[in-house]
This record gives structure tokens, sequence and C-alpha cells, in this order.
């Protein structure tokens, strides 16, 4: 089998030396000395990989001219994986290259072990990406590995994992209790090459600090009292894999400052150890707090704020999810009648209560609410009292139906008025799927042709 094809630009000799002996086993190697000469061996090799030091003559110092030549490849090759190169402390520099395509990023001094797991877990997603199928042009994807979602905020989140999913950067997810953290987590595990390897949880807020440390790092035999044998930590069991760290701002400060150095230098120690062990994991952290209002108060490390949040998604809470809180609540709904060997369906009255609720607890009280009417029905057709949720006092549901029904058919017109009746486009506007929206304008027995 032929080794995948790497083009290394990088102007220092040393370095060149340094990467020739160390991923010649490997890659079939090329080489560059600026971006000129970069464009030159990519269209005359065409290699799939591409190794970019930022600091590139006549800057060696700066950025810029890596960056340009990056928008440069990626403009004549945008399927090529491009891992930038940066020196110390050049991180919003890297952050600004995966911005413009690059697949990952390597500080300096170079680390060849890293660096050519890297570059092979790049090369491996180039095999799989030769025959992935993409969703047709304004199709609304509702199903995204374990989640559903058809709303533009959710479609949109959707697009960003799938393209950060390839790379190994650190992601922070951001969103109230219940809205997904884990799921999305999952999602970005299953879509990377990692996806074979484990994939490990821990809650940093269920954990009492003096037991935390160990469940992370591990221990030595004799570390503490209890320690009766060596026992390997969370950071270890998700060697090659990724690690999920909810509740992430639950934190204590001692334990921030490790996190950060192993983030730092890809190394752990065990707890009363003291060998130095290397650890290829990819992190994904998430947190219900307001971090930026942590950082403000002196709770929340700054920096390793920044290392956590190379990527940062933020989930939306239920409420204002739109059609999804019916989309999920009937997919739930499905799930949870199999387990309890039941058909049953949602009632007018019910779905109007599941529309208009605040969901305090998001997906997950949804889920409960949602299990317990199964659980609580009398017939085949769910009730709103048995979904156990109340509308805020005064309510009156049919008011708020025909208050929503005006607002959905002054939405229906806006859409086809700005588009001139075309479905396809006043569907994608609204964020919904053509099937959904032919549905609307049967409802409100519309023709899309008198907006043309």
């Amino acid at each position: 089998m032929s080794k995948p094809k790497l083009l290394i630009v990088e102007d220092e000799e040393p370095i060149r030396i340094q990467l020739t002996y160390g991923l010649r086993d490997d890659f079939t190697l090329f080489f560059a000395g600026d971006g000129v000469e970069a464009l030159s061996a990519l269209e005359s090799e065409q290699p799939g990989l591409v190794s970019l030091d930022l600091g590139l003559p006549p800057d060696p110092e700066g950025a810029e001219r890596g960056l340009e030549a990056l928008d440069r490849i990626m403009k004549a090759a945008p399927e090529t994986k491009v891992v930038v190169l940066t020196g110390h402390g050049g991180r919003q520099s890297a952050i600004r290259a995966i911005q413009r395509g690059a697949f990952d990023y390597h500080e300096k001094p170079i680390r060849l072990h890293d660096l050519r797991i890297v570059l092979q877990r790049a090369a491996y997603l180039q095999t799989l990406e030769a025959d992935a199928a993409t969703q047709r042009e304004g199709e609304a994807p509702t199903l995204f590995e374990d989640m559903l979602g058809r709303t533009s905020a959710m479609r949109e989140i959707f697009a960003v994992v799938s393209r950060i999913a390839r790379t190994d950067v650190t992601v922070l997810i951001q969103g109230e209790s219940g809205t997904g953290k884990e799921l999305l987590a999952r999602a970005i595990h299953a879509r990377s090459a990692r996806c074979n390897r484990p994939f490990v949880a821990i809650n940093c807020g269920a954990i009492p600090d003096t037991l935390l440390e160990s469940e992370l790092f591990g221990h030595e035999k004799g570390a503490y009292t209890g320690a009766h044998i060596q026992r390997k930590g969370r950071l270890e069991l998700a060697e090659g894999g990724t690690l999920f760290l909810d509740e992430v701002g639950e934190m204590s400060a001692l334990l921030q400052v490790k996190l950060l150095r192993f983030l730092q230098e890809r190394a752990i120690e065990r707890v009363g150890g003291r060998e130095v062990l290397r650890v290829d994991a990819r992190v994904v952290a998430a947190t219900n707090k307001d971090l930026q209002a942590e950082l403000q108060a002196g709770r929340f490390r700054e920096d390793l704020y920044y290392r956590l949040s190379v990527v940062n998604l933020t989930l939306p809470p239920l409420r204002d999810r739109g059609e999804d809180i019916v989309l999920i609540a009937n997919a739930l709904l499905r799930r949870s009648s199999k387990q309890h060997r039941r058909k049953l369906r949602f009632g007018s009255a019910a779905l109007e209560a599941i529309a208009h609720y605040e969901w305090p607890g998001n997906i997950r009280e949804l889920e409960n609410a949602v299990e317990r009417a199964v659980i609580m029905a009398r017939a085949k057709v769910i009730e709103a009292r048995e979904l156990g949720i109340e509308v805020a006092d005064g309510t009156d549901l049919a008011s708020l139906r025909q208050a929503r029904d005006r607002a959905e058919r002054e939405a229906l017109v806006d859409a086809l008025v700005k588009t001139r009746g075309n479905i396809s486009q006043a569907a994608k506007l609204l964020g919904v799927s053509r099937p959904t929206f032919h549905g609307l304008i049967a409802k409100y027995e519309m023709n899309a042709r008198d907006f043309r």
C-alpha cells in the first residue's frame, strides 16, 4: 500500500531534517520553503496532507505569510488536510488558521510522536471522506447521530460539528441543564477518527474534590489511605479516544491547574506518582454555567477557559427551538411506547401544552414527562393532564392556539413574499422541511403561485 503524500512547508533546515527522519517511514515527503514553492508542489505532486509552518519568510516571526499560504492552498485544493505549526504563544494564529480551513495545529517545539498521530488521523479521514455522501443542498437535516433538529440554530450547530469533528481541537459546549450537551459530545466523537476508541465521560460536579483528582488522573498504590492498588484515571482510559468533562465549571482551582497542564503538554502524573505519562485523548468539556461570569468572579482560570474553548458551541434551550419541541416529543413517545409495549399518540390539547410549556428542565424534563404520560395514559390518546406539566396560570389554550396560528400564517406569507413563491427557498427561510412547508400551505389554504 502506498504511503500518503505529505508536503512540508518549512524554511528552517534543522526542522526539515528532523521531520524527514521522523516521518519518512509513514509518509512520502515533499518540501517547500515558502508559499510560492508550496503552491507549485501542490500542483505537481497533489499531496493530500500539508504540514505548514505559519512563520514563513520574509516574516518568520509573524503568521500572516503562513495564513496567506493557507488561503491559497485551501482555494487550490480544498480537500487537502493542512496541519499548521506555530511557535510558542501562537494559539490565536492557530485558531485563525482553523477558521480558514486548517485541519489541526501543533505547537513548537515539535513533538514528533504527537505530530505523527495528527497527520495519520488526517490521512485516515481522507480515505473516509472519499465516499462520504452529503445531504442535498437546501434539505433541512432532521436526525444527526442521536440528536433531532430542524431549526436553523440546530442546523448550524450540526454543520459546525460535522467540520470540527474531523480535527482534534478541544471543544467547549455550553447550555442549560438537559439541553443535550453529552449527546453533542458523543456526536463529535462518533464523527471523528477516534470513533473506534473509548468515549469516557465524567461529571465534575458529582464527585467530591478529594476524589475527582484520582478519578481523572489515577493514583499509585499507597498514594493515600485506601489506595490498595494502582488505578488508571479517566484520562488514561480515554487513550486514543475522547474524554468528556461534564460540568467542568464545578472543578476546583487546584484541578483546573492540573487540567491546564494536561491540555498544554498532553502528559499527566498519577496521584502519588512521579512518572510522566503521555496521553493521547481529545477533550470535550461542557457546562451549564456562564464561564465568562465565572472568570470575572475569579472562580475559573482564564488560561484554562481559552484552552478549552478553541471551538465554543452553545446549545439553545428547548423553549427556543420552535417545531423541534413537538418533533422530539413524538420521537420520545415512539421510544417510550415501544419500551412499555403500548400504542399511543398525543391529543391536540397535549400537543398544545407541550408547545407552550417553558420546559425549564429542557429535553430531560420532556423525556420524563413523556414517559410519565405513557405510563399514566388511560386511553390510546395522551391528554394534557397526563403529562404532569402546567401551562402558566390564566393561559387559555384556545387563545394560545389562535395566537400561534396567526403568527404562523404571518410568517408563512412573509417567507413566500420574500422568495416570490419559491417553495424550497421559503422553507429554508423558515427553517422547516419542504413537506412541513407544504403542510402549512394546505393548512391555511394558500397557493404559492399567488406570490410569484
